[in-house]
């Protein structure tokens, strides 16, 4: 049993670790390549406009739902409608390049797809509806929470000084991969390993018939959304967990309202949002991500239904895309990189802040 246990979690892990360094690395690029005064340009303005362009701008940027707080209040005190504002702080956690990467090897094209269009779909829709509401007095400065989330390793986007001038581009993007590699990984290092054991264990201990027999229909997508809204997890980790239910039986729309109902916000950014914008724009916030990920989800069972998709089959064409050794090298390289003291003995490669 614990030798099956520990195969599963090996060969999620191995089909993971290419694409994961791959996403990592864009991530670290849009980092370095991407002025937070462009941002600010892109997303201000009101309207159906502002809402759709803060959503998918926000979409592959590199940051966690406690993340990406810090950037969207400067956004909006620095003028943003409180709809664009809410459409990036959802668009944002929702799906970011790195965990593209891994759900296309996890979960196939048409789950990494649908994961990123309902994403995108979800922070329009529920920017739009946050947007009708009144606008609340002006808060005070909403810090985030201290040691909860991503930012306990302090590694989030936004929440630090700006460098006064233009750098040199070979500074920013050794920063932007310094960024990549130590800050990101390290808020996601804890929670990929959790979500590696979980999918392990639902692929090697869980009957496929008994999650198939509950894992679709309305009350199990609710279900999945009442546990994902609260809870704190990054995209990136969400997706071996994912592809664990997926590959247990559960029907690919109940796993999507999992994939994205848990990334897009917390029990963080949900206080942050009241204090922000006011209770009314909570309610809309919340009805907004719940209407919308419960009616894409069952829309993506009845496409997957429709078009007779064999979604384990597309995992594994995905997985045979690459070679065995390039996912033991990339694992490794992964592996080293995640551990601390490990990484810190590279220092000249990915020097360390001081």
């Amino acid at each position: 049993m614990a030798m099956t246990l520990i195969h599963a979690i090996l060969q999620v892990a191995l089909s993971a670790a290419p694409w994961l360094l791959l996403g990592l690395t864009i991530a670290g690029l849009i980092k370095a390549l991407l002025p937070e005064q462009l941002l600010q340009r892109w997303v201000g303005g009101r309207g159906v406009a502002s809402v759709t362009r803060a959503a998918i701008i926000g979409a592959p940027l590199p940051l966690c739902s406690c993340g990406a707080i810090p950037t969207a209040l400067a956004l909006h005190r620095g003028g943003a409608a409180r709809g664009p504002t809410t459409a990036f702080l959802i668009g944002t956690p929702g799906i970011g390049v790195d965990s593209l990467a891994i759900s296309y090897a996890l979960l196939g094209p048409f789950m990494a797809a649908a994961r990123a269009l309902t994403a995108v779909i979800t922070a329009i829709a529920t920017g739009l509806l946050v947007g009708t509401t009144a606008s609340a007095a002006p808060a005070a400065p909403a810090a985030t929470p201290a040691g909860s989330g991503c930012c306990a390793s302090g590694g989030c986007a936004g929440s630090g000084s700006q460098p006064e001038g233009p750098e040199p581009l070979a500074r920013r993007l050794s920063g932007g991969l310094r960024y990549a590699f130590s800050d990101i990984l390290d808020d996601i290092s804890r929670w990929l390993l959790v979500g590696l054991v979980v999918a392990g264990a639902l692929i090697a201990l869980v009957p496929a018939e008994q999650l198939a027999a509950f894992g679709s229909g309305l009350p199990a997508m609710l279900l999945m959304a009442v546990i994902g809204i609260p809870m704190y997890l990054c995209a990136t980790a969400a997706t071996p967990i994912a592809a664990g239910l997926l590959l247990a039986g559960v029907s690919p729309g109940t796993v999507l309202v999992f994939l994205v109902a848990a990334p897009v916000t917390s029990l963080a950014t949900l206080g942050v949002l009241r204090r922000e914008l006011g209770g009314h724009a909570l309610i809309a916030y919340l009805a907004g991500i719940l209407t919308s990920v419960l009616l894409l989800g069952l829309g993506t069972d009845v496409l997957a239904n429709v078009w007779q998709l064999n979604i384990p089959d597309q995992v594994e064409g995905v997985q045979e895309l690459l070679p065995e050794w390039l996912e033991a090298a990339a694992l490794v390289v992964l592996l080293v990189l995640a551990i601390k003291p490990l990484r810190q003995r590279l220092g000249v490669l990915l020097p360390q802040r001081a």
